[in-house]
């Protein structure tokens, strides 16, 4: 492991996730703590399940959800005769 000298540490201080650069390959990298990288990680490991959406799409379609019109569309097959 590499440990970081005392001008990097001060040149980390106040930002979150500085961003590194090879001078030979010009290739960025993005530097996080560890403990943002494990739950990082355990995000992009696993495919999401549309079930932790759910609660996302309730909170967008609360508004349209709870329109009073919305009582026709939820008789639909009753009114449609």
């Amino acid at each position: 492991m590499t440990e970081l000298t005392q001008d990097q540490r001060r040149e980390l201080a106040g930002t979150d996730a500085p961003r590194l650069v090879d001078p030979d390959t010009r290739q960025t990298y993005v530097l996080v703590r560890e403990e943002v990288y494990e739950r990082l990680k355990d995000l992009l490991d696993a495919p999401p399940h549309p079930r932790d959406a759910y609660p996302a799409i309730d909170r967008a379609f609360a508004a349209g959800w709870d329109d009073p019109r919305m009582d026709d569309y939820d008789r639909y097959e009753e009114l449609k005769q």
